[in-house]
Parts: structure tokens; sequence; C-alpha cells
């Protein structure tokens, strides 16, 4: 399988502008959150990316594509109808071909090695099938989030049969549904917020849609959830971390990984030990 195409979905309503805000990437340099999170997806070679825009925004969102922007086509989502509809706009770009999915609020960091989408990306590509990248998280985060349910791949590790998708489950549906041998307890598989979608998704996708009296009620993992029901599909738990920007004090814990991942770890672990020990200084001198 041969993964060319990503897809990022930035057209909510709320948060469309989220991907505009500009911070200081791990080589130290100024980009909007656009640039940063093409730049993940062309060092997993993707070629050409589709970004699914609110009408209106392609202007900004093109300044914001930098360098970049002969590599992007904008998709526009006419009516706020959800996240599920959002993807399924991009199905004419998409077309045959397995895609890269991302959406446009989140940061993605890993501390070595490979990027995230790039390890996503090869995890599928070995395997042939649709793979969502996932973390063991605390059923805390539950509310937040997607998650898998399904038994460790044999011989495969970090890899997961999936048999079971649920959307923001609660803790009582999670431990009945989504309970995975050897995590620890409380801890279940959460999205990651990255995916490897084969053509079949954008299929289901219309069908939802067709049978939905509200398309906004329908969201990727219901997709999914299907998708596991007819062909292989995985989930691949990945090394790294993912700061959504739309969370509280989200673009600051993206700001600080990004600058203790980088270029400038030093002088950004000064800067924040000066901030600690000043308030520290503060609080005895009170």
């Amino acid at each position: 399988m041969d993964i060319v195409k990503a897809v990022v979905t930035a057209a909510s309503r709320k948060q469309h502008t989220l991907p505009l805000q500009v911070l200081i990437d791990s080589d130290g340099v100024e980009k909007p959150v656009l640039m940063i999170i093409i730049e993940e997806a062309l060092r997993a070679g993707i070629q050409e990316i589709g970004v699914v825009v609110c009408p209106g925004d392609e202007e900004p969102y093109a300044e914001a594509s930098g360098e970049y922007a002969g590599r992007v086509t904008f998709v526009l989502q006419a009516e706020p109808k959800g996240y599920g509809q959002a993807l399924w706009c991009a199905r004419d770009f998409a077309g045959d071909d397995p895609v890269l999915h991302l959406v446009g609020d989140h940061i993605y960091v890993r501390q070595s090695g490979r990027g995230c989408a790039e390890a996503l990306v090869r995890a599928a590509e070995a395997q042939s099938c649709a793979v969502s990248a996932v973390k063991a998280s605390h059923e805390s985060l539950l509310p937040y989030s997607g998650c898998v349910g399904g038994k460790r791949l044999s011989g495969a590790p970090g890899f997961y049969v999936v048999d079971e998708v649920m959307e923001k489950p609660t803790p009582t549906e999670a431990e009945q549904w989504l309970m995975i041998p050897g995590l620890r307890a409380g801890h279940y598989l959460c999205n990651f917020g990255m995916h490897v979608l084969t053509p079949a998704v954008m299929i289901i996708l219309g069908e939802l849609l067709d049978a939905a009296e509200d398309p906004s009620s329908v969201w990727l993992s219901d997709a999914l959830r299907v998708l596991s029901r007819r062909e292989r599909y995985l989930a691949y738990e990945i090394e790294g971390q993912r700061y959504d920007l739309g969370s509280k004090y989200g673009s600051l814990r993206a700001q600080v990984a990004l600058g203790l991942n980088g270029v400038d770890r030093e002088e950004v672990l000064a800067q924040l030990l000066q901030v600690l020990a000043t308030r520290e200084a503060n609080r005895r001198e009170g």
C-alpha cells in the first residue's frame, strides 16, 4: 500500500482559527500550526494534502501553508454538519487511494526517531490495511476521544486487531466493550487523532450520512466500527504525544513540548526553571 495523500480536517466553526496560530517549531522557527502539520505529513512521504476548510478560509489557509501551498488542495465543507461529514467532503480528493488523516487542531510530538505520522504510515504500509494510531490512556480521558477494543496481533508488537470502536464512551461502556488484555487497570486505547484510511471508509461514511437524520451525529468512529466488520483494520500504539490546541492551555502545552523537543531545549528548560524559581521565591516572601 503506497500512501501519498493526506486529508487534514480544519472546518470546525468553533476551532477553525486554531491552525492559523503561530508557534515556534522544534527547529526554533516561528510557523503557523497548519505548516507544522503539513511538514509532519511531508516527513511521512506524503505528496498531496487536502485540507477541509470553511468557505472563506481558503486565503488565510493558503498563506499559512507558506512554501507548501502548491501541494495543498482546499476542500470546502459548505455547512457545519460535523466531523464525519467534513471528512467525507474530501472523497473526491482521496479518490481510490488510501489517505493519512490528521486533524488541524492537534500538534504531534515524538522525542526521537521518526515523526508520529511517519511511524503510522510505515506501520500501515507494512500491514497493508487501515490503521489508527492509539495511545493507552486513563479512563478520565474517555469523554474526549474515540476508543477501540480488540486483541493484540500475534507476532507484531504494538498492533491490535480492532473489533469495536466507540466515540466518547462512558467508563461502564468502555469496561464492557473496550477492555484490552495486558493494559493497566482503568486504561483504554484512545484515538491519537491520526489514521491511515482505506477507500472503504469514504464509502461507509457516505452510507451513514445518507441514513442519518442529523449528519452532524456521524463520527469517524462510526465508520471505523463498520470498517472493522468489513475488512482488516488495526490499531497501532504509537510513541509520542498529541496536544489538542482547543483544550484548556492546549496551545501552551504544545509550545512547551515543541520547545523541549527541539534545538532550543536547553534555553527553554532554563527559562522554565527561572519561572518556577521566581514563583517559589515570591511564595516564600509572601
